[in-house]
């Protein structure tokens, strides 16, 4: 038997089976939690992790159910998991925000119900980065995982993201004496990338305002999403445009900007654009891919302004108020480390190089390192090393202030750089086809069987 499967038989819970959170009790607030201080522990309970929701892992494992904010201000609850590795270091934590990208109403992109043994997986980005948050444990970090869209899944709402990331550190640090803390302000350290660095960044732009008691000593994001409407352009009519209809139901939740939202999109969508949004709520990011693939937003067909959408005065507003590096007030006091791929088919790269600037002169510390061959996915895994080595270093206190920039696999003949370099280059074929397909009629029609195969 593995060592860390015989662990974690040892570790189970009374209850083995995963339970959707719309279902579980657990993510029910308790009455009178709104008159707790953001950050307080509302419910607590022992997990058993696990890889791929099959082979336990050989750690130990919390969920915390912590009160945390809406948009407007009001209280929310949300979830976080605690994984603390067998030999710890003590007094710190790495704050690790997966991309689960998902606005399931179920709760079924939520990471803590990914990370359960036995849960059916759902969202496969969440579990593909599991991989990498064991590298943290592995250095013999406590780490914690948090559902910071909040209990409506509010994926694109960076504002809320933030302060749901800010206040399960905050719950982490109520935790403390479980961990074996003994300071009630801990070392922490955040990283994220893609939707987790969303999160990441605004937490570090909030921190400041929503949270400064926090002892945070840096944060490391890449594939970061700065500019909202730069990023759903440069999506839209692409392979990647499913994760369109998942944000635009997010930033229409509740606990984000329902109450502006709701009336515009009853307005202006269209049959076809309210059937497409009401999927998009029940599935996670990577199946929408599917779902929606090479889908415009900016379509007549799916709304009635067509390209005018981004201009439409509320949801521009919305928008605006979720771009990164523009309020000098939310610069990030605690060292970032950046990375991008220059060829990012999902992310612009010129919006995360503009949020560099940004940062630099309102004062902030900020590394960038440039992925000069590569695309989304594989800038991930490329660019992980360099954040673990600066999450490290911040924890040692050794990270140099002011502004530099790097540059990887700028060499077009490092066999890396020749692999990885495929990845964008096959993604801007699927979308050229997609262009011409709307044209051509026999492409257009391959592309529509094969969109329907893989959806089936």
């Amino acid at each position: 038997m593995l060592p860390s499967l015989a662990l974690g038989v040892l570790l189970l819970p009374t209850t083995l089976a995963a339970i959707l959170p719309e279902y579980d009790p657990f993510y029910d607030a308790p009455a009178g939690y709104q008159d707790q201080a953001p950050g307080s522990i509302l419910r607590t309970r022992k997990v058993v992790a696990s890889y791929l929701g099959l082979i336990p892992d050989g750690v130990q494992a919390w969920q915390l159910l912590y009160r945390t904010t809406a948009i407007n201000g009001t209280a929310i609850a949300s979830a976080t998991t605690v994984f603390k590795p067998l030999i710890s270091k003590q007094n710190s934590f790495v704050s690790f925000h997966t991309a689960y990208d998902g606005s399931s109403v179920t709760g079924a992109c939520d990471p803590s119900f990914n990370y359960q043994l036995l849960s059916p997986q759902v969202d496969l980005i969440s579990s593909v980065e599991f991989f990498l948050l064991q590298a943290y444990l592995l250095e013999g970090y406590i780490v914690q995982s948090p559902d910071y869209e909040g209990p409506d899944a509010a994926f694109g709402a960076g504002r809320l993201s933030g302060m749901g990331v800010l206040d399960s550190m905050r719950a982490v640090a109520n935790f403390g004496s479980t961990l074996g803390f003994t300071t009630s302000t801990p070392k922490i350290v955040g990283y994220g990338y893609s939707g987790g660095a969303i999160a990441t960044g605004w937490a570090a732009s909030l921190v400041s305002s929503y949270a400064s008691e926090l002892n945070v000593l840096g944060w490391a994001q890449g594939g970061t999403p700065a500019n909202l409407t730069g990023t759903a352009v440069f999506l839209d009519g692409t392979a990647f445009a499913g994760f369109l209809p998942q944000a635009l139901v997010g930033l229409a939740t509740p606990s984000a900007y329902g109450a502006q939202l709701a009336p515009v999109f009853d307005r202006i969508l269209t049959p076809k654009g309210h059937a497409v949004l009401d999927q998009a709520a029940q599935t996670c990011g990577f199946e929408n891919l599917f779902t929606f693939t090479f889908g415009q937003v900016q379509s007549s067909d799916f709304q009635t302004l067509g390209n005018g959408l981004f201009h439409e005065p509320t949801f521009a507003d919305v928008l605006e108020h979720n771009v990164l590096g523009v309020n000098p007030k939310e610069t990030p006091k605690a060292p970032v480390y950046m990375y991008h791929a220059t060829n990012d088919e999902v992310i612009p790269y010129a919006n995360a190089s503009t949020l560099y600037s940004d940062w630099c002169a309102d004062g902030a510390s900020v590394h960038f390192t440039t992925v000069a061959n590569g695309g989304h996915a594989t800038t991930e895994i490329i660019g992980f090393v360099g954040a673990l080595n600066f999450v490290k270093a911040a924890f040692a206190g050794t990270v140099a202030s002011g502004c530099s920039t790097s540059t990887e696999l700028a060499d077009g003949l490092n066999p890396l750089a020749l692999g990885v370099k495929l990845e964008p280059v096959v993604f801007q074929l699927l979308n050229a086809l997609a262009v011409a397909g709307r044209k051509d009629v026999n492409i257009r029609n391959n592309l529509q069987t094969l969109n329907e195969t893989v959806g089936a």
